[in-house]
This record gives C-alpha cells, structure tokens and sequence, in this order.
C-alpha cells in the first residue's frame, strides 16, 4: 500500500511539472518553438495548464495522504525473518526517498505555477 501511494504521489506531483516547469524550462534554455511544437503534437498536455487548480489540489491530497502513512508507519517494526526484515526496512527506505521527491517536485512546480508568474 505505501509502495502504490509513494508511486501515485510521483505521478500527482511530476503532472505539476509538465504544466508549470517544463514550459518555463523551455522557454529559458532558448527552445519555446520546440516546446510549442510539441504541444502541437499532443494537445492533451494542454489540460494540465488550463486546470492546474485540479492537478494542484489532487497532488496535494496525495502528498497529504501519503506523508501521514510515511509517519504512522515510521516505528512500525519488522518481521522478525531476515530477508522479511531486509525487505521492510528496504521498503521504508525506498518510499520515504520517494515521498521526499514527490514533495521537492511539488513545490518546484507550484512556484512556478503560482509564485513565478507574478515576477
């Protein structure tokens, strides 16, 4: 369960960065044609930007929901087997890293989203 909500996390937040990021990348290292012509060929990208609100708020939930598994879950023991206890402690890893780069994703692509755009 935390390994598909780390996951879904991901998702949530790396879809803040194809509406928000990625344009502004483009447009600083000089390539906004290529960018344009790549909204050109798939125009579903678009709907990103234009509800950025949904996409913003549906990560936001699952960083919330997420984060609050990763601390009800932190004393959490192991099994007592080895390789059960190799796999769990592994797992907390893995997600935990996860959960953190869903967030560093989040708030890079809520500042452009919302704080860039008034500079």
């Amino acid at each position: 369960m935390k390994r598909i909500l780390s996951f879904l996390t991901l998702m949530g937040s790396s879809a803040t960065l194809i509406c928000c990021v990625l344009p502004a990348l483009f447009v600083f290292l000089g390539f906004g044609a290529t960018f344009a012509s790549l909204m050109g060929a798939v125009p579903q990208l678009t709907w990103f930007s234009e509800h950025k609100s949904v996409v913003f708020g549906g990560a936001a939930g699952l960083l919330l929901l997420a984060g609050y598994v990763q601390w009800r879950n932190r004393t959490q023991s192991c099994p007592i087997d080895p390789k059960l206890a190799e796999a769990c402690r592994n797992t907390r890893g893995f997600t935990s890293w996860l959960f953190l780069l869903s967030l560093c994703l989040y708030i890079v692509g809520a500042f452009f989203a919302f704080l860039a755009p008034r500079f």
